[in-house]
């Protein structure tokens, strides 16, 4: 039965997958206009960011759109079908659970970030105007 179950989601994902992300692509929303000095700074704060995401899982996406909405290039790593972002987020959350966003402070002390309305609400205090 185990078998069966199995095939039944991944035929699910494999038939869903791409309509969710075709849907991601049709709404983004566009991103914040800010003057060059002001985006260079949140550039700047961006790099010490990281997102370990699935790109078809919907939380994901969710989190995905909003670093649109407010123009952040935060790296994106693919917790999914790479095995040393997925480990590393094993290792440093202690949960293969995605979003999950990697704060580094300028000290080096890392956070791990789980849940896509925490993540969306620290973007927001953090970059939005």
């Amino acid at each position: 039965m185990k078998p069966v179950i199995r095939a039944f989601f991944k035929t699910l994902r494999l038939v869903l997958g791409p309509v969710m992300l075709l849907k991601e692509r049709v709404t983004q929303p566009k991103g914040v206009q800010r003057d060059p000095a002001a985006q260079a700074a949140v550039d700047l704060q961006c790099q010490s960011l990281a997102l370990y995401q699935f790109n078809t899982c919907p939380f994901c996406i969710k989190v995905r759109q909003e670093m649109r909405r407010l123009s952040l290039p935060i790296e994106k790593r693919d917790a999914q079908h790479h095995a040393a972002h997925r480990d590393e987020l094993l290792q440093g959350s202690g949960a293969n659970k995605v979003p999950c966003l990697k704060i580094t402070d300028a000290n080096g002390h890392t956070q791990w970030l789980q849940d896509s309305t925490a993540i969306v609400g620290y973007l927001r205090a953090s970059f939005q105007r």
